[in-house]
């Protein structure tokens, strides 16, 4: 994938992305997201770094953005009387189960331990092992131009003399 494909998101933009990519795996009776699930799951107090207080406005410009980007798109379901929103994650990266909800998991939360991001996807994905999340994540990092999320330097005792 290009880099001019992959440009890089806002913070609402991410938020929005994300909480796409986590309803579609452990809500999928209820997905694709009309805008209010979508605010709502933007504004849940569980299992998100940070919590926010997004505003409709807000959903909808991070929505359009990523319209634009080519990363959200608007489904008109027969029948209903509002929009709904799916993700394009699938079809512009063709992500497995597993990388798609460690990627949802890093949206929502932000940098994690391997043990951590084995914990928090598992409701998307079971990985056996925290090896097996390392695997994954080098896996994809190496196959697209631009990763998707990189490996922080383990982060030194403040405490030390």
């Amino acid at each position: 994938m290009k880099d001019e494909a992959f440009p890089l998101l806002s913070a609402p933009e991410v938020r929005v992305l994300g909480c796409l990519l986590e309803k579609s795996e452990t809500t999928p009776d209820a997905y694709p997201l009309t805008l209010n699930s979508l605010l709502l799951a933007c504004n849940q107090k569980s299992n998100r770094d940070p919590v926010v207080e997004y505003d409709e406005d807000l959903v909808i410009e991070a929505l359009d953005d990523l319209r634009k980007k080519g990363f959200v798109f608007r489904v008109d379901v027969a029948g209903s009387r509002v929009a709904k929103f799916r993700h394009n994650i699938d079809e512009l990266l063709g992500l497995s189960r597993g990388s798609k909800a460690l990627l949802s998991v890093l949206l929502l939360r932000g940098a994690q331990t391997l043990g951590e991001l084995r914990t928090r996807s598992e409701r998307m994905h079971s990985f056996a092992t925290t090896e097996a999340v390392e695997e994954e994540l080098i896996e994809v990092a190496s196959e697209i131009e631009r990763p998707l999320w990189m490996k922080l330097p383990h982060a030194m005792n403040a405490y030390k003399n």
